[in-house]
């Protein structure tokens, strides 16, 4: 599967991605949420910083941890011990501090020629399609959750 990641713009997520300081992305939640589960190892990347509907990077997926019912002891020994590679500022660390967890560490970043990103309505942070084309103007197809659902 292909993976479209939103990258916070107030927080520079693909700036750092791009210099090479963060090399894993975070998505937590309550409970299981997409990406959870869904993504793996050699499963390409394509990274939008948010609010430009341009999709402008991409990468390589080479590790995935996903966990569950952590307590408050794990969550800050994964938020540390992986910080390094997640480069989170103090107010990342707050959001993403929930009890599910999926960190997704990439390799091979390079910046591609910007992509026209099709929004269509109640998309999430992170969409998981078939190919790339699915979601970009000229050759997008309506957005299919079925690919989201656990």
């Amino acid at each position: 599967m292909v993976h479209v990641v939103y990258c916070d713009d107030k927080e520079k997520v693909l700036e750092k991605i791009l210099d090479g300081t963060k090399t894993m992305v975070i998505r937590a939640a309550a409970g299981r949420k997409i990406p959870h589960s869904r993504v793996f190892e050699g499963d390409p990347l394509y990274f939008m910083k948010k609010g430009t509907g341009q999709i402008s990077a991409t990468a390589s997926v080479v590790s995935v941890q996903n966990y569950v019912k952590l307590s408050e002891e794990e969550i800050n020994r994964i938020m540390i011990e992986n910080q390094d590679k997640l480069n989170l500022s103090e107010k990342q660390r707050i959001r993403w501090h929930k009890k599910c967890i999926c960190l997704v560490e990439f390799s091979n970043v390079k910046q591609i020629t910007p992509l026209a990103f099709d929004h269509q309505g109640n998309m999430d942070d992170w969409l998981i399609i078939e190919k790339i084309e699915d979601v970009v103007v000229g050759t997008s197809i309506p957005y299919n959750y079925e690919k989201s659902r656990f």
